[in-house]
């Protein structure tokens, strides 16, 4: 091997096994910007793993590469919001000063330039990602600074820490972000009042689950505690959803308090195992929570004796590569396994069957942060907020057309009506709350509540005003789904392109009402069918869009007889899914 392929200090770092195969595929790829045979080779022979499982892990992730790209590997945001903030001039800029073309590598090797669905940085873009640092605010006169910068060779360490400058303002604090909890507070008093009582208290405060599905808390570490052990514990911190960056905040300000709940759940449950994930966009805070792990070890707060209760347990940082699917828990504990993050069939859910088959708690990592201010101020501190179904507050990442993007605390109950006057919203035609799989609602519905009554959410709350193109908007989420897919089961896999060609003739204005009619019955298969929530959700932005701004749809209609028919150009979804199972 030629010693520029070495890659042994590399290896040397990790446990010999697949659950560290992701963690060693993004070294290399830092390393020699891609992933090259000879580095697949060696982890063949020295680890055990099979070629077949290491190149499917490499062609799943889209941080990871079997081609070179650049020294400087240039990563922009195409979201929603930073297109309507100018990144497609951005774009441009850059390709023509650096002289190259999207998803290519110059010649020369300097610099590659791609485009990636959300960077988590929604309220300060346009933005973008360079060798995982991140790049925010860009703008024409920005990206020629940038060009100068890699066009000179200069080390990254050397450009103005402006540059990667990533805040986070919060506008309203409500209750968790007015009550940092020192390290060891919570564990401290769970201590005092056992695992039973601190199940007690989730229950009778109401804690659901912050990641967008709600599920009892309490419910969940219960049933994982019934299970027989041992068991581990997962936070999700890969928040892939466009327009959500809540956790990014919490991951760079809240970092013990995240890992006080964790903790708290493994003293609850009887796990010795913890594993943060974090999404591969959010590299960049990386090395401040190797710091605050190492200090908790310190403190005693982690390890073999955890606050002198007897108890063993300590949490590993896994960062990941890029994929939205890996948002989805059982796609979560595939890639925390070293596998490509495909989805699991349940049941058997994570609390039965997760990590290695172990029994396993997975929650989202503001669920964590309110765990442990709920075990120290109480149940009565908590539900004294929000509505008898949603006790307590939610944070929300507001994005979009207003003039204060950041982070709002509001108690769950809030009318969206109140959410847009907090940020300084004008002229609204729309607001998606939730995300793309959430619900999209028109201006007639701004009294609506955010709770799981009516709009639940997982953090993300865009605004649209009167200027935008809804089908434009909905077209772009469709894209969005059809690339993070991750192509398992058919009726995700065949309906994502369908949706995509519907809505790119739609907007051309080649449809007719034939179309939205094919439409509608491929979003209800894929309803129906789909493997996992993304599939089952792809459909929510283009149905949306067709039921609550009907007039922006019919103007683009044309007859039945000119639309071009589909019939002989894609696969029927009604044939593909005759005989498919959700399974």
């Amino acid at each position: 091997m030629d010693s520029r392929d070495d890659i042994s200090d590399i290896l040397q770092r990790y446990q010999a096994g697949p659950g560290a195969l992701l963690q060693v595929l993004r070294q290399i790829q830092s390393r020699f910007q891609h992933v090259p045979a000879s580095a697949i080779a060696t982890l063949v022979q020295q680890w055990g793993l099979s070629y077949a499982a290491v190149r499917s892990v490499v062609s799943f992730y889209h941080f990871l590469s079997f081609e070179p790209r650049g020294r400087y590997t240039l990563y922009l945001s195409d979201s929603v919001t930073d297109r309507m903030l100018g990144s497609e001039a951005v774009l441009l800029q850059l390709c023509q000063r650096l002289g190259v073309a999207m998803e290519e590598t110059r010649p020369d090797g300097l610099v590659s330039l791609h485009r990636t669905s959300c960077t988590g940085l929604c309220d300060q873009g346009p933005a973008g990602l360079l060798n995982g640092r991140p790049l925010t605010r860009l703008t024409l006169r920005r990206a020629d600074e940038v060009a100068d910068l890699i066009l000179a060779g200069s080390p990254l360490d050397q450009w103005p820490a402006d540059f990667f400058e990533v805040n986070n303002p919060v506008w309203r604090h409500q209750l968790t972000l007015s009550h940092p909890i020192a390290p060891g507070q919570a564990l401290a008093r769970l201590k005092a009042i056992g695992p039973d009582a601190l199940l007690g208290t989730l229950r009778e405060a109401g804690l659901r689950g912050r990641g967008g599905a709600g599920f009892a808390t309490w419910q969940k570490w219960e049933a994982c505690r019934q299970a027989a052990g041992p068991r581990a514990i997962t936070c999700n911190a890969d928040e892939g959803e466009p327009g959500t960056f809540k956790d990014r905040m919490l991951l760079m300000q809240w970092a013990h308090e995240v890992i006080e709940g964790m903790t708290l759940a493994a003293l609850t449950v009887g796990a010795e195992q913890g594993f943060l994930y974090v999404r591969g966009e959010y590299e960049f805070i990386e090395p401040h929570l190797h710091e605050v792990l190492q200090a908790r070890r310190v403190q005693g707060l982690l390890g073999a004796d955890v606050l002198g209760t007897g108890q063993r347990f300590d949490v590993e940082l896994h960062m990941g590569a890029g994929a939205y699917v890996c948002g989805e828990e059982t796609a979560l504990i595939e890639s925390v396994e070293g596998k490509r993050g495909i989805p699991r069939t349940r049941p058997p859910f994570p609390v039965d069957r997760g990590y290695l088959g172990l029994p396993t708690v997975n929650n989202n990592v503001e669920t964590f942060v309110q765990v442990a201010q709920i075990a120290l101020h109480g149940a009565d501190w908590f539900k004294a907020q929000g509505t008898s179904a949603s006790c307590g507050t939610r944070i929300l990442s507001v994005a979009g057309d207003v003039a204060r993007p950041g982070l709002y605390e509001v108690p769950w109950g809030v009318t969206v009506a109140e959410v847009l006057r907090d940020c300084g919203a004008l002229d609204v035609q729309a607001v998606l709350v939730g995300g793309p799989s959430g619900k999209l609602i028109d201006a007639a519905q701004l009294q609506r509540q955010i709770s799981f009554e009516d709009l639940p959410t997982g953090g993300a709350f865009t605004v649209f005003n009167q200027t935008r193109d809804m089908v434009d908007v909905a077209r772009q989420y469709t894209r969005f789904f059809a690339h993070e897919s991750c192509g398992f089961c058919t009726p995700c896999r065949v309906g994502c392109g369908q949706l995509v060609e519907t809505a790119e003739r739609l907007v051309q204005g080649h449809a007719s009402q034939r179309d939205i009619e094919r439409l509608k019955e491929t979003a209800e298969l894929m309803r129906h069918l789909s493997h996992c929530g993304l599939g089952q959700t792809a459909a929510h932005p283009l149905m949306d869009v067709i039921a609550h701004f009907p007039d922006q749809v019919n103007q683009r209609l044309v007859p039945d007889e000119q639309a071009f028919d589909l019939n002989d150009a894609v696969v029927d979804m009604h044939a593909l899914t005759l005989h498919t199972s959700p399974t």
